[in-house]
C-alpha cells in the first residue's frame, strides 16, 4: 500500500511536469479563462489532462504497438495538429476586441474539452516526451502500479490547469479590454508560428 501511495505521488509530480510547460494548451487556457471564465478554461485543461492520461497509460502499460502506430503516422499528426493551430491562430488574430464582461458566460464546455484533448493528442512532440518521462521515471512493476501511476499523472496534470486557470481568473478584474486584445494578438502570433513550424516539419522533414 505504501508503495502504491509513493507511485501515485510520483505520478502527480510527472503530471505537473508534463502539463506545466507553456504551450498551445496553456495559451488557450489563459485566453479562455479571461474571456469566458474559469469553467471554460478548466474544460480546456481537462481535455489536455485526459489526453495526458491516455498516452501515459499507453507508455506505462507498455503498449508498444500503439506507440509504433503513432511514430509511423507522425507526419499526419503534425499536419492535422499544425492546421488546427493555424485555425485557432486566425481566430485569435481576427477576434474583435471587447471589454471583459463582469460575469463571463461560459462557452460550449464539451467543445472546449474536445479542443484541449485534440490539440494535445495531435502534438507528437508532447506524446513522445510524455512517453519518455513515464518510461524513464515511472518504474512500476505491474498493472495495479501502472494504473496508480496513470491516475496520479491525470490528477497532477489537472491540478496544474486548476492552478493556472484559477490564477488567471483571480487576476481577471484587473485586466482591461486592451490587454485582452494584445493577449489575443500574442496568442495568435505564437500559435501561428507553432502551426507553421509543425506543418513545415511534416512536409519537409
Amino acid at each position: 500500500m505504501l508503495d502504491d501511495i509513493g507511485i501515485f505521488w510520483r505520478g502527480v509530480v510527472l503530471g505537473v511536469i508534463i502539463a506545466a510547460p507553456v504551450g498551445p494548451i496553456g495559451l488557450l487556457c489563459i485566453r479562455r479563462s479571461l474571456e469566458r471564465g474559469l469553467a471554460t478554461g478548466l474544460a480546456t485543461g481537462l481535455g489536455a489532462a485526459l489526453a495526458d492520461a491516455f498516452f501515459s497509460g499507453i507508455a506505462a502499460f507498455g503498449i508498444t504497438a500503439v506507440l509504433n502506430i503513432i511514430t509511423q503516422n507522425m507526419p499526419l499528426l503534425q499536419v492535422v495538429g499544425g492546421l488546427f493551430l493555424l485555425i485557432v491562430a486566425v481566430h485569435s488574430l481576427t477576434r474583435e476586441p471587447k471589454p471583459l464582461a463582469a460575469e463571463p458566460v461560459a462557452g460550449n464546455l464539451p467543445a472546449a474539452i474536445f479542443s484541449g484533448l485534440f490539440l494535445t493528442a495531435t502534438n507528437p512532440v508532447t506524446i513522445l516526451g510524455m512517453s519518455t518521462l513515464v518510461v524513464g521515471f515511472g518504474n512500476t512493476r505491474g498493472p495495479v502500479e501502472d494504473g496508480t501511476l496513470v491516475g496520479g499523472i491525470f490528477l497532477g496534470s489537472l491540478l496544474w490547469w486548476v492552478f493556472l486557470c484559477g490564477g488567471v481568473t483571480l487576476l481577471r478584474r484587473r485586466v482591461t479590454g486592451r490587454t485582452v486584445h494584445w493577449i489575443n494578438i500574442g496568442t495568435g502570433v505564437i500559435l501561428g508560428l507553432l502551426g507553421t513550424y509543425t506543418l513545415g516539419s511534416a512536409l519537409w522533414g
